[in-house]
């Protein structure tokens, strides 16, 4: 999500023409500002990849609710209970929820924590929801949040009332927190696989280049993606460690929440229906933005390596061991990636099985053909004129957008 600066320092961009697309897009005094930091410190247009689709269709950008609108709204969601509601994530602490109707003009706040929620930061805030998948006979739902004093992420389940569109905010149990040496790269997704485990997206803990080691530190939580059992309570804790966990029971005092490591800050995770493989985008430091398809136990290398590349050390690393991404790109492209989903709707045909992903700041929107996994295929859809925080389906599968202009999108072909 948002732009990673903080503690960064980046080199001067001699291509003025790799940036010119780019540097027009930026909206606001904070975000331009953020750009110049950027372009006065990468090392070329990075473009990386040379597979780039000419065309798999054309697509715009349209409100797919233009009656309503939200404050950075984070994150869409389901319920899974077929009552063809949407959940929007604010930032600052609402959970709003309304009919999945293009002409809905009320929402009601199902969950108001803006009390408990710090988002002075730009990458703070409430940043995730997870719906458990008894929803319909449980009420249990998840967060993600940050909070303050000292400063934390906080994992919290809470229930529906009777009225089923209204939290009952006394009813929060807190399931696990850990603390947060700065207030950048907080990850924070949180989705339940089709194992019916929460998993969890933690960022390295912010600054730049990982100054504590967390991405490749398996004692710490920071840099990870997180699997638990959250139907169990095992060890004093609120949940329980699934046996195939990849350090489960370890005797090396590894943190046996992982189920993968080495990420630098991944922002948004998501399941594919179709196979439950799990998808993620990951933000890049100074060069590089990369998708990852995530498996068990599976070190993705940061910050030995951003992307495909070396980083500390800047040459010469040991990749061994080490999963690359199956997609990166360079500041050519964007320098902030929003994960996405593989698309399953009903409506865009032509993009159906592939991955549909942005960056926040080019405000690009690809596609994704990763049907030859060692030689995927990019392609260019559209670009937006708002900053997309992330990616969101309906219980069809339908495919939303997020957009830091307080909208909710959706793409719509225009193809003769």
């Amino acid at each position: 999500m948002a732009i990673q600066y903080t503690g960064h320092k980046r080199h001067f961009e001699n291509d003025y023409l790799c940036h010119a697309s780019t540097m027009k897009t930026f909206s606001s005094p904070r975000l331009f500002l953020a750009f110049l930091l950027f372009a006065f410190s990468s090392d070329g247009c990075n473009k990386s990849n040379s597979n780039e689709s000419p065309a798999i269709g054309s697509y715009k950008v349209i409100q797919a609710f233009p009656k309503l609108s939200f404050t950075r709204p984070v994150d869409l969601q389901h319920a899974g209970d077929n009552s063809n509601r949407l959940f929007v994530v604010e930032q600052e602490g609402l959970i709003s929820v309304f009919q999945n109707d293009p002409d809905v003009a009320v929402k009601t706040i199902l969950l108001d924590i803006r009390s408990k929620v710090q988002d002075q930061g730009n990458e703070q805030g409430l940043l995730g929801l997870a719906f458990h998948p008894d929803f319909e006979t449980n009420g249990y739902f998840f967060v993600n949040y940050t909070a303050a004093n000292p400063e934390r992420t906080v994992i919290s389940r809470f229930k529906v009332s009777q009225d089923p569109n209204k939290a009952d905010p006394a009813s929060e149990q807190v399931i696990l927190t850990f603390a947060q040496p700065y207030s950048n790269h907080n990850g924070g997704q949180v989705s339940f696989g089709n194992d019916g485990y929460l998993y969890i997206a933690v960022g390295d803990g912010g600054s730049g280049g990982d100054p504590h080691g967390n991405g490749q530190n398996r004692a710490a939580l920071l840099g990870k993606i997180l699997r638990i059992d959250i139907d169990k309570q095992e060890n004093g804790n609120l949940y329980g460690i699934p046996a195939d966990n990849p350090f489960a029971n370890n005797t090396s005092a590894y943190r046996q929440e992982i189920y993968a490591y080495g990420m630098r800050n991944p922002w948004r995770i998501s399941f594919d229906p179709a196979n439950g493989r799990l998808w993620a985008g990951d933000v890049g430091q100074n060069s590089f933005e990369e998708i990852d398809v995530i498996e068990n136990g599976g070190n993705y290398g940061w910050n030995t390596m951003e992307a495909k590349h070396c980083y500390s050390p800047g040459s010469g690393c040991d990749k061994s061991g080490l999963k690359m991404p199956i997609w990166e790109y360079g500041r050519g492209y964007g320098i902030s990636v929003t994960g996405g989903f593989v698309y399953r709707g009903p409506t865009l045909t032509g993009l159906t099985g592939k991955y549909i992903y942005a960056d926040y700041s080019s405000k690009w929107i690809w596609a994704l053909d990763y049907a030859d996994m060692n030689n995927p295929i990019n392609t260019g859809l559209v670009q937006a004129d708002f900053e997309i925080s992330s990616f969101g389906v309906d219980q069809e599968n339908e495919l939303y957008i997020c957009g830091f202009d307080g909208k909710i999108h959706r793409l719509q072909s225009i193809t003769n």
